[in-house]
């Protein structure tokens, strides 16, 4: 008997390997290899030679029927997936009131080795509730009255704490027994922002339902209701004729547009227009404001698309490391900057780069003009800049222009001279052993955070930096200096590349992440920052978060790189308003956390923060991935695991998941429904 040629090729390509079909199932099989063969020898065919042939017929018949038959097996569990696929796209479509309306282009997700599906990225602004079968803990849904809770940031927690210092105003998060779960609605008739830049200018008025900040701004043009929609006109206390003429006057005294100056810190931020317009002139601003008497400026200006965090100068630390912005800025913040011993200078001096500059417009600059209009004295006003010019040379800054309504100094670019002027301003003096990039739950002190030493008053203390946008790439001082253990310059490169080519397969399997579909974008484990850099060339901006709790503190590299971000214990509640996201990239987090806290709480502050039809990208081990898809099926969610981008081999695998349109209006009717009953 003759072997075929289909057994031939079964024998040589698949006995002794594994199936690859059987592999995408799951199913790995391992099949022994065959036993030597028997030397022939030449002449007449022995007793044995004839036994032998034959066991080796049989032999190679067996495991070709095996091959045969697994392969069988693999096509059919394969197949076996089909109705899967279909019954979970028959669900996607459920989400949806009106299946007409569905877009027809949509793009199928890649397909993944646990089997074909079909993940829909695109906005339909429509409510839908899917119900998820048996034997999944279901998530309801929070009371209306949630829908713009912020859980460290609670004004009725805040009554409870000292209102000295604003302390009161600061992160206080609820105890693990007041933690909610439960999903927080949005408003009824909620419907997806506009893309950018058309969300720089307007926001849906169903998404933030508060009209408060057009009445009693009015006067200021900070906001306008138009319709249906709000508008902003770009207006801001300082600045009448619109942000864009008033950061052309700021141009007028130092250089914005020359790549030196990327990022900034806006304290007391109002609703973000300063930033908003800088984005332009390629200057990306952490809009820093605490969530006060105005209702919700933190949450418009994250609608607009604009970055932004809950916070307040009190009395600890801004989450950010030191020597991180290019730039600071305070247009009528209201912020004390004289009190406490300077206290809230000094710590803007610990953000602000060598060479960075401050900027302040409001009381008490142009006091001689608009004191009356301030209901204030002359001899106050000018009593106030007096102290706050005080505070600044005793930290060694230089002013370098008062020119109408703007007062502008500048840090020095090292501390040599600082250090010798001490001789004569004894206070503040230059702190010991601190490390100045501790800022989570850091409390403020009264003294300078010192420069890295130099060697000649020439010489920018830490390193300088490239101009934007070769900063992106080009290898940070404080990895070129060594101060971030086990990372190189090379390490450094590699990481860049890496991440271009982790994008470029998101850009596959999520098309709407080039198309402007996401512009509030949050890497919850930023690393080395290679995830912001190679998502620079879409319309987006991210929020890159350093764990607190990170062996490796990388957020002054990633500032160094020109982007911004924050320190976050995700065991706590993110400093922002609910559904201010349109994409959270999550990579090992769980890893990090499943040992500190319960997921289940991370997941429900990710769906807190996550807008309606929002996405998210895990990567994790398979074991962590099927734990959080399992939560993920209770929260309304829609969820695929896939290969890794490098193939089926690599242990890590992307989960990438969905979340699907509702509001609180159908929580309504079932409450109103129950009591009915």
């Amino acid at each position: 008997m003759r072997q075929s040629s289909k057994e031939r090729e079964c024998t040589k390509r698949t006995c002794g390997i594994y199936s690859e079909d059987a592999f995408r199932t799951g199913d790995i099989l391992l099949l022994r290899q065959g036993v030597p063969m028997a030397k022939e020898y030449a002449g007449s065919p022995k007793i044995h030679q004839i036994e032998s042939k034959r066991k080796r017929l049989t032999w190679v018949l067996s495991v070709s029927g095996l091959c045969i038959l697994f392969y069988i097996l693999g096509a059919w569990q394969n197949t076996n997936t089909a109705p899967i696929s279909n019954s979970t796209s028959d669900k996607l479509s459920k989400t949806a009131c009106d299946p007409s309306n569905t877009v027809t282009n949509t793009r199928s997700a890649t397909q993944s080795s646990s089997g074909a599906m079909s993940l829909d990225f695109n906005a339909h602004h429509q409510v839908g509730i899917n119900e998820t079968a048996g034997g999944v803990h279901k998530f309801p849904p929070c009371e209306l009255s949630f829908s713009e809770y912020t859980p460290c940031q609670d004004p009725k927690r805040a009554r409870k704490f000292n209102k000295k210092m604003l302390i009161y105003r600061e992160r206080h998060c609820p105890p693990k027994e007041d933690l909610l779960k439960c999903l927080i609605p949005a408003p009824p008739k909620y419907k997806n922002p506009f893309k950018w830049p058309q969300s720089r200018d307007y926001a849906w008025y169903d998404n933030i339902p508060h009209r408060e900040l057009s009445i009693e701004k009015a006067v200021q043009n900070w906001i306008q209701v138009e319709g249906n929609r709000f508008r902003f006109p770009g207006g801001g206390t300082m600045f009448p004729r619109g942000a864009d003429a008033y950061i052309d006057d700021i141009n007028e005294l130092i250089a914005l547009t020359d790549g030196n100056i990327r990022t900034a810190i806006d304290t007391g931020c109002g609703v973000a227009s300063w930033g908003a317009y800088l984005l332009k002139r390629d200057i990306l601003t952490m809009s820093f404001a605490p969530r006060d008497t105005h209702e919700a400026q933190v949450q418009f200006a994250l609608e607009r698309g604009v970055p932004a965090m809950i916070g307040v100068l009190a009395s600890e630390r801004m989450p950010y490391p030191a020597r991180a912005f290019d730039m600071a800025h305070c247009s009528r913040c209201l912020i004390p900057w004289y009190d406490n011993e300077g206290l809230y200078l000094i710590e803007v001096d610990r953000v602000l780069r060598p060479g960075g500059y401050w900027i302040l417009s409001g009381p008490p600059i142009r006091w001689k003009k608009y004191y009356k209009g301030w209901e204030r004295t002359q001899e106050d006003l000018k009593q106030e800049q007096d102290a706050i010019e005080d505070v600044t040379r005793r930290l060694c800054w230089k002013k370098v222009i008062e020119k109408d309504d703007l007062a502008i100094w500048q840090k020095p670019i090292n501390h040599i001279e600082c250090i010798n002027s001490k001789k004569i301003y004894k206070t503040p003096h230059i702190c010991q052993n601190d490390n100045a990039d501790s800022a989570w739950y850091k409390k403020m002190e009264t003294c300078i955070t010192p420069l890295p030493e130099v060697s000649n008053v020439e010489e920018v203390a830490g390193g300088a930096l490239e101009k934007w946008p070769e900063r992106a790439f080009a290898v940070p001082p404080r990895i070129r200096s060594g101060l971030i253990p086990g990372v190189t310059a090379e390490n450094f490169r590699e990481d860049n590349e890496m991440w271009k080519e982790r994008v470029a397969h998101y850009k596959k399997i999520i098309p709407p992440v080039a198309h402007g579909r996401y512009r509030n974008v949050m890497d919850m484990n930023a690393g080395l920052g290679g995830f912001a850099a190679a998502m620079t060339k879409y319309p987006a901006w991210v929020m890159n978060v350093v764990p607190s709790n990170s062996n490796k503190d990388t957020l002054g590299v990633i500032y160094e790189r020109g982007f911004i971000g924050t320190y976050q214990d995700w065991c706590e509640a993110f400093s922002t308003y609910p559904r201010t996201y349109d994409l959270i990239h999550a990579s090992n987090v769980f890893s990090i956390y499943q040992d500190r806290c319960d997921i289940r709480y991370i997941l429900l502050e990710m769906d807190r923060i996550l807008r309606p039809e929002g996405a998210v990208i895990f990567r994790d081990t398979v074991e962590v991935l099927v734990k959080i898809q399992s939560i993920t099926e209770g929260m309304r969610w829609k969820s695929q695991i896939m290969d890794h981008e490098s193939g089926p081999f690599n242990p890590e695998k992307i989960l990438l998941a969905v979340k699907t349109y509702w509001t609180g209006e159908p929580a309504q009717q079932q409450q109103q429904q129950e009591q009915q009953q």
